[in-house]
């Protein structure tokens, strides 16, 4: 192998990790248009354009980039169940962030894997292992301590932000079961579709007319989801998925920032302590019960 092939090859893992840091760097900008969105229109309805947005730039760039006969879906009835689980997480989590801090309820939304390592023993046939069984234990007690509850800081919305998480945990489970059966972006694309088809029969009851700013704010929260979705799944493309997992947690990093810059949120003692908690659980879950060494 050439010098010039080496240095690209050692270079593709880091350009991975760099698309999947910058893909959920910009996640929590989408999430901000939508708590800013949801004081005005109801969740159903800024979920609705998230997925419209979405579908319509997804589409555009995958009729551009690959043939019809690749747009094909395949194993439609498990694409259909993983769809409708991150359909259940997007809704759950939108609910959420109109009531909550950004950080607060993303921090709830990322019990997601330690869901996914409790249940893949009786759905996947997977067996965790004492240590990761631990670092459920301990992800599941961060989320206590972010939620609170009995106490006066409990908020009835952090309900939603862990049953965002525990969708996002069974849409991982069934993400893995859909693993190697096409492309991932194709994947992407029907869950898109299916979130706008079901919405779209739903969303009348819900509907205030946006004026041109509304439209407006709508186009960037779903081009901004779009593209980091797009950005996250390019990423995969370039490395693996141990070493992109522990970047995802830098999502928080983004929802503190934007949730203190816009909206004056800062998360307090006891809300960093259980995102702590959290992060830390989900780093050993992904890494085999050991944390990775700097």
């Amino acid at each position: 192998m050439s010098t010039d092939n080496r240095v690209q090859t050692a270079a593709r893992p880091l350009l991975g990790v760099a698309l999947m840091a910058l893909g959920v760097g910009i996640l929590p900008v989408m999430d901000g248009l939508a708590k800013h969105l949801s004081a005005e229109y109801h969740v159903v309805q800024v979920t609705w354009a998230r997925y419209l947005f979405h579908f319509v730039l997804l589409a555009a760039l995958l009729l551009w980039r690959l043939p019809l006969r690749e747009l094909i879906p395949r194993r439609l009835g498990l694409q259909i169940v993983r769809s409708a689980f991150l359909l259940s997480t997007t809704l759950c989590y939108f609910g959420a962030i109109a009531f909550l801090p950004l950080a607060n309820a993303l921090a709830l939304a990322f019990i997601g894997p330690l869901v996914s390592t409790a249940l893949a023993p009786w759905l996947l046939g997977e067996h965790a292992g004492a240590r990761r069984w631990l670092a459920v234990v301990v992800g599941f007690s961060g989320t206590l301590v972010v939620i609170r509850p009995g106490w006066v800081a409990f908020e009835w919305a952090s309900l939603l932000g862990v049953a965002a998480g525990v969708s996002y945990g069974l849409y991982q489970l069934t993400t893995r079961r859909l693993s190697g059966s096409g492309r991932a972006s194709v994947t992407l694309f029907y869950t898109s579709v299916f979130g706008f088809a079901v919405l779209s029969l739903v969303v009348a009851p819900f509907w205030t007319t946006p004026d041109l700013g509304g439209w407006g704010l709508m186009l960037i929260m779903g081009s901004v989801g779009a593209l980091a979705h797009f950005l996250i799944i390019s990423a995969f493309e370039y490395a693996p998925a141990p070493a992109l997992a522990p970047v995802s947690y830098m999502e928080m990093v983004s929802a503190v920032t934007v949730g203190w810059l816009v909206f004056g949120d800062f998360p307090d003692a006891f809300t960093w302590t259980g995102i702590a908690l959290i992060v830390v659980s989900g780093l050993l879950v992904v890494t085999g019960g050991r944390l990775p060494k700097t």
